[in-house]
């Protein structure tokens, strides 16, 4: 039977405060979800889920420790720099 082991990692305080940052300027109010890390216990199998951040219904994924945040999923990477423009366009 699998096993699986879930942690949750709080988004970085700094990763944080540069979105909220970004949205105060963009008079928009962010909701914060952690991510986690799955593991499947006795295995070296990790799936980790990114941090959630959800601003006017659209939802972006942010890693701890990065400077890019993703639109809906993976596939469309935008810079934390970029966001402020991205939200004014939504």
């Amino acid at each position: 039977m699998l096993n699986i082991i879930t942690k949750e990692v709080p988004i970085e305080e700094e990763l944080q405060s540069k979105i909220q940052f970004i949205c105060d300027f963009c008079n928009v109010k962010p909701t914060f979800i952690n991510g986690s890390i799955r593991k499947i216990e006795k295995t070296n199998i990790n799936y980790i889920e990114p941090n959630k951040i959800i601003i006017k219904s659209t939802t972006f994924l942010a890693f701890n420790h990065n400077k890019d945040v993703y639109v809906e999923n993976l596939q469309k990477r935008i810079n934390i720099s970029d966001l402020q423009e991205y939200i004014k366009s939504l």
